[in-house]
């Protein structure tokens, strides 16, 4: 398998988010929902509501410090073209999925922070960003 390292620490991360959301009561439904217009990296549910969740990965040692303001903000990354994006491939997964336009849905960013070093994982979710 020919990953690249960028790639490996997203599925990394993702594998964190996905447990982080289990332990907050979501079922994951899908992960990489992939279509030429856009990527859908976690589809979850929670009671009737469908999740649709971006994640960001960061790996750094988290000990050396607490975000300071002229650190890199990986929710920032989430800009306008991003959730245009993230738009479409939402709006074509509740086409093929035949999904009604009374249930509730909700674009979410988990951020994950990895300590690859000490093997650590610190997890940021803010929900319903869109």
């Amino acid at each position: 398998m020919n990953r690249t390292h960028k790639r490996y620490i997203g599925d990394i991360g993702e594998n964190v988010a996905c447990n982080f959301l289990k332990k907050k009561g979501f079922s994951v439904v899908g992960r990489n929902y992939n279509k030429k217009w856009g990527e859908i990296d976690i589809i979850t549910k929670k009671k009737k509501d469908i999740h649709f969740v971006e994640v960001k990965t960061i790996s750094r040692n988290l000990n050396v410090s607490n975000r300071g303001d002229d650190e890199y903000r990986a929710e920032e990354n989430v800009h306008p073209w991003k959730l245009k994006r993230l738009n479409r491939a939402i709006e074509s997964y509740l086409e093929e999925n035949n999904i009604s336009d009374d249930v509730e849905w909700a674009l979410d960013l988990v951020v994950v922070y990895l300590d690859l070093e000490n093997k650590k994982a610190k997890v940021e979710y803010l929900d319903n960003i869109f």
